[in-house]
């Protein structure tokens, strides 16, 4: 039996790489859209994990069907980990991407460190509405360059240089190129790989 899945987040940029992820690795999964009327759900968790679960839940109960939700950081080692678990409102509550990389940016200048190593981290999350859960962790390795570069993905896309992406910024990568080296690939690969044993 398939498994029917309602996709947790309001991030179109998200369900349309979750789309292309499950769909290059030939997972079975069927996604269902997140439904009208859901709130947006409050991601006030210390972990990514929590945040997931946070939102999976929500989705859960609002929809009767099992929820997959993710969330994800960016871990910079020059700012002791920061912006991590706060990445999506880091320069504020509205989660303005731009800002967000400007102030990146600027903590990366007042810092003057040599090391500019970072990664991504993702927790990918279903959840059953009788509770069950199954999560998966995906991590991409790499550095974070002066200036943003390129137009293409979202978020902090411009400013993260993956390791296997010859100096290219995900922005710089086509999407087929980023989904094979991103966090988030990684996780929803695992997390698929683990629902198509359960069929």
């Amino acid at each position: 039996m398939t498994p029917r899945l309602v996709v947790a987040t309001a991030n179109r940029h998200k369900v349309v790489e979750i789309r292309s992820i499950l769909d290059a690795a030939g997972s079975r999964v069927e996604l269902v859209p997140r439904p009208d009327g859901v709130p947006e759900v409050v991601e006030d968790a210390d972990t990514l994990e929590g945040n997931a679960r946070l939102k999976a839940l929500a989705l859960t109960e609002a929809s009767g069907l099992p929820a997959l939700a993710d969330d994800t950081g960016l871990e910079i080692d020059a700012l002791g980990g920061a912006p991590g678990v706060r990445s999506s409102r880091y320069a504020g509550p509205d989660g303005d991407a731009a800002a967000n990389v400007a102030k990146v940016l600027e903590a990366m200048a007042l810092a003057r460190r040599a090391s500019r190593t970072a990664r991504f981290r993702t927790v990918a999350l279903v959840r059953w509405p009788d509770g069950h859960e199954l999560s998966a962790v995906g991590t991409a390795e790499g550095t974070i360059p002066d200036a943003p570069s390129g137009t293409g993905g979202f978020g902090y896309d411009p400013i993260f240089c993956p390791a296997g992406g010859a100096g290219r910024t995900f922005a710089e990568l086509s999407p087929a190129e980023k989904d094979a080296l991103s966090h988030r690939g990684r996780a929803i690969r695992a997390l698929t790989a683990m629902l198509d044993e359960r069929i």
